[in-house]
């Protein structure tokens, strides 16, 4: 059948994958046969050393990892995967027969977001297979949305812990901070006297500044959400670079300019008098030009415009 280049084809539809890790055969030929039959592809790896060689070229859905092999054991291979920004946010469920509540930690300390022990339930196993792939999937879609829109949020728990972040906001922190493991856990230390002072902040809003090896960055806090966590905003801030832009891009003058950097920001407009040192009143005037020039009627589409400018 012969297809018109011009009329778009049908994408093909995702195979939710998964790659099963155990250096006993019986146990691979077992779950591979088990997971097939739900439809799943299966990858396999028969040691720790396998799969991180394997995740060099693919990115499975879920990896169910056996805890105890020889070489590297699947909570050490974890922490590794757990390094790569490609493989870091794959939910990994171990399997053993350990039963030690010590045992349970480790996993969960190695990365690991379930636990299973053999003899595996099949209904069980499957059922969080199923169920940790579509909170996986949910979970980067909704970071991917928002890195799309511009946002670099981080959300951060007790103790200055990482709990995720956006695409753009890893990349960020990564350039800034090498020593980041680029996995959830203790935020970079770089950061965790600016987060310290946040987290002790009354309103949202409050705002840190860093200077840091490539950027110089203010962290916003957005808001405090259900239970301890709590959204930041990270801003790469280059007023005089960014200014420029705006000018360029939108015909804003100089101080339109730097009124629209600092909605993109997140500032209302009482603080941006304060940083520009001109009245609240001017910076309301200012802003309704830069609203006629750029065609919009909020300071939300004002701020959407300015970030999808300055991000490129």
């Amino acid at each position: 059948m012969r297809h018109d280049p011009l009329v778009a084809q049908d994408p093909q539809p995702h195979v939710d994958t998964v790659l099963v890790v155990d250096d006993t055969p019986e146990s691979l030929r077992f779950l591979a046969d088990t997971l097939e039959v739900e439809g799943i592809r299966v990858l396999i790896a028969t040691s720790g050393e396998a799969a991180l060689s394997l995740l060099s070229h693919i990115v499975p859905d879920l990896i169910l990892m056996d805890a105890v092999m020889p070489g590297i054991g699947g909570f050490e291979a974890t922490r590794i995967l757990k390094r790569n920004p490609a493989s870091a946010r794959v939910p990994v469920i171990f399997m053993t027969g350990l039963t030690e509540s010590e045992h349970v930690l480790a996993a969960l300390e190695a990365g690991g977001v379930d636990y299973v022990r053999k003899p595996l339930v099949i209904n069980e196993l499957i059922a969080r297979v199923r169920v940790h792939m579509a909170n996986a999937r949910l979970a980067q879609d909704s970071q991917a949305a928002l890195d799309a829109s511009g946002r670099h949020l981080i959300s951060m728990g007790r103790e200055e812990q990482l709990l995720w972040w956006t695409p753009q906001a890893g990349s960020l922190l990564a350039e800034n901070c090498p020593e980041w493991s680029v996995m959830p856990g203790p935020a970079p230390a770089a950061l965790r006297p600016a987060l310290a002072r946040l987290a002790r902040a009354d309103e949202s809003g409050a705002s840190v500044r860093l200077d840091l090896a490539h950027s110089t960055l203010e962290l916003v806090l957005v808001a405090r959400m259900r239970g301890a966590e709590w959204l930041v905003r990270l801003n790469d801030v280059n007023p005089a670079g960014d200014i420029a832009l705006l000018q360029a891009r939108h015909g804003l003058t100089s101080r339109e300019a730097e009124v629209l950097l600092w909605i993109s920001y997140g500032k209302p407009n009482r603080v941006i008098s304060e940083i520009l040192s001109i009245s609240p009143r001017t910076v309301n005037k200012h802003l309704e030009q830069v609203f006629v020039k750029l065609g919009v009627e909020t300071r939300a589409a004002a701020a959407a415009l300015a970030v999808r400018a300055i991000n490129g």
